[in-house]
């Protein structure tokens, strides 16, 4: 089948938010609140192992914290401490200090002029989304997309594929007709799961997860005079960055 559209992950895939971004937030978030939980590199590294942003302090109070007592309104405290986080991450954003990953842009315009649909898979909220497009960006960005599958619209998280089969039904297509673009294990694994090949650009959380059955695992995209170095698979034709001739090739051979 022709390549049809691209699906995105977002935090670790079109920008590396999670270190300097959505932990940073995290934190404000919980002293704003006066908590004194705390998480530090190494810790969100491990964290990040649980998808979702409710669910990953859930599972940081029954793995970390036994000391810690939950009030009876402990699943509202969650609720508001995520907005917090995403009211603290989008101003963070408004810094202009989480970029775009190197050849994220440049493919999304190509697709864009080549007449290939867009679209985002990710567990992180409707808000995060749209702060980081706007700021990363421009302020139309989200319209890039025809559909953008983020946060609650399914109830389980990757690497359970329903944010796949939710963007899926909407598009109206086959996953034969598109890729996948992830950054994690847990992704790579909802995206397989639907049926959707797979690319993978690792960054320094996920570089040593198991990514087997991927089309091809890099560092990033490339640019043109910043190659990409391939960690996993095979780039045709000694490709050096991540253009719409090389993915139609690897969807060809996947």
């Amino acid at each position: 089948m022709a390549l049809e559209a691209l699906i995105f992950d977002v935090d670790g895939t079109l920008a590396d938010t999670e270190r300097d971004g959505h932990r940073v937030a995290f934190n404000q978030a919980f002293v704003e609140a006066g908590l004194d939980w705390r998480w530090d590199v190494a810790l969100y590294g491990e964290l990040l192992a649980v998808t979702g942003g409710k669910e990953r302090m859930r599972h940081y109070i029954d793995r970390y914290r036994p000391d810690y007592l939950k009030p009876a309104d402990f699943e509202t405290l969650v609720a508001r401490l995520h907005v917090a986080k995403t009211r603290h991450y989008t101003a963070l954003l408004g810094c202009g200090g989480i970029p775009l990953r190197p050849g994220v842009r440049r493919l999304l315009e190509e697709a864009r002029t080549r007449g290939v649909r867009l679209a985002i898979a990710t567990t992180t909220t409707p808000d995060n989304v749209t702060a980081l497009l706007h700021h990363a960006i421009s302020p139309e960005a989200a319209s890039w997309f025809e559909v953008i599958g983020a946060g609650d619209v399914v109830v389980a998280k990757k690497p359970a594929p329903d944010i796949y089969y939710y963007v899926l039904d909407r598009l109206r297509l086959a996953p034969a007709q598109c890729m996948a673009f992830e950054d994690s294990e847990n992704g790579l694994r909802a995206a397989q799961a639907a049926g959707l090949k797979t690319v993978i650009t690792v960054n320094a959380y996920t570089r040593a997860h198991d990514f087997r059955g991927a089309a091809i695992v890099l560092d990033h995209l490339g640019e043109s005079g910043r190659p990409f170095q391939v960690l996993s698979g095979y780039a045709v034709n000694g490709a050096t960055y991540f253009d719409l001739k090389l993915l139609g090739q690897l969807q060809a051979d996947a």
